[in-house]
């Protein structure tokens, strides 16, 4: 048994807690409030996952030192916009632990991927990245989930699927961190896209049309960054945008909906009440296809509803009346 480190108590953090802890490891999470260390210490829960029960053998605190010592494997957890200046709080009391990114984003003001800036922040560590179709609320209660642990170094990639698999997490190797980190990062733009259509009661045929050219423009500027085109069509790819698109559990999904309905951004981060990964992520996909020159029209367009003030509904007409082209 092991002794992990989760750098986070959101309820990706909570869920991964509690899937590990079953297993029979000792778990630590690091956490940014008091507020939510004493209810997962006192109470056994997390303010996010209401359904779940926190077991014995996690320990949460607000001392990012105490989380991280003594541990063999650190789980980075928190939001990409935190994941710079968290890793910053922690890298000097790593020793020899590898750190698995669990966060899916972009730097936005450096167009960076997260394992980019791992490579920057902490050149000397062994780096993974976890990512697949996995909703927090699910993997809580136990509900049967696959996903991918991509790593550079092979035995990183053995190390988590030794650790974490068991019948309730299947857990698949990859040496692509690029496509991986990409396909987790991009689809919750294409979930945000699916919440408007939603609202707009575009129906079964938009929505398939939405996925299909969605993860187009996602393998298009995914391999043009480096990622490998089958990558995107699997678990981190492919799988990720589907349960994305299509579950009430997707935050990202929910923002989207409330842009359906004419909400501002502001209400819109009021209403969800947790980070919306999709929003800083158009900002970011709109700026990378830009300098990598791809074509990605429904990024563009959902760019303009952000930022732009076009409605929705002349959104839709104006992405089904581009130019004609070929499949």
């Amino acid at each position: 048994m092991k002794n992990i480190c989760i750098i986070g108590s959101g309820s990706w953090g909570c869920a991964l807690a509690i899937h590990i802890a079953k297993i029979g490891h000792n778990v630590k999470i690091w956490s940014f409030t008091e507020e939510e260390t004493n209810i997962i210490n006192n109470e056994r829960k997390c303010k996010f996952l209401p359904m779940a029960e926190i077991p014995d053998n996690v320990y949460c605190t607000t001392d990012i030192k105490e989380a991280v010592e003594g541990s063999d494997i650190i789980l980075h957890t928190t939001p990409s916009k935190f994941f710079r200046e968290t890793l910053k709080k922690y890298k000097e009391y790593i020793t020899n632990q590898p750190v698995i990114i669990c966060s899916k984003g972009f730097e936005k003001d450096t167009l960076l991927t997260l394992s980019d800036v791992a490579e920057e922040e902490i050149p000397n560590t062994k780096i993974g990245v976890f990512s697949g179709p996995s909703h927090a609320e699910e993997v809580s209660v136990g509900i049967p989930t696959a996903i991918v642990i991509a790593s550079k170094y092979q035995d990183l990639q053995y190390q988590i699927q030794d650790a974490f698999m068991n019948e309730n997490m299947r857990i698949y190797t990859s040496s692509d961190v690029q496509g991986v980190e990409l396909g987790g990062a991009l689809k919750n733009i294409i979930a945000f896209c699916a919440g408007i259509a939603v609202e707009l009661n575009l129906g079964d045929n938009s929505f398939a049309a939405l996925a299909t050219r969605g993860l187009t423009e996602i393998s298009r500027l995914g391999v043009a960054m480096g990622g490998d085109y089958n990558t995107f069509y699997g678990l981190s790819g492919l799988g990720d945008l589907i349960v994305t698109c299509l579950s009430e559990h997707s935050r990202n999904r929910k923002a989207g909906r409330c842009i359906g309905r004419g909400m501002t951004l502001d209400e819109t981060r009021k209403e969800v009440g947790m980070v919306i990964e999709s929003i800083d992520n158009i900002e970011v996909a709109y700026k990378l296809a830009q300098k990598y020159n791809i074509e990605m029209p429904i990024v563009n367009t959902v760019y303009d509803v952000l930022y732009n003030g076009l409605n929705p509904r002349d959104a839709v007409i104006q992405l089904m009346t581009r130019d004609k082209k070929c499949e």
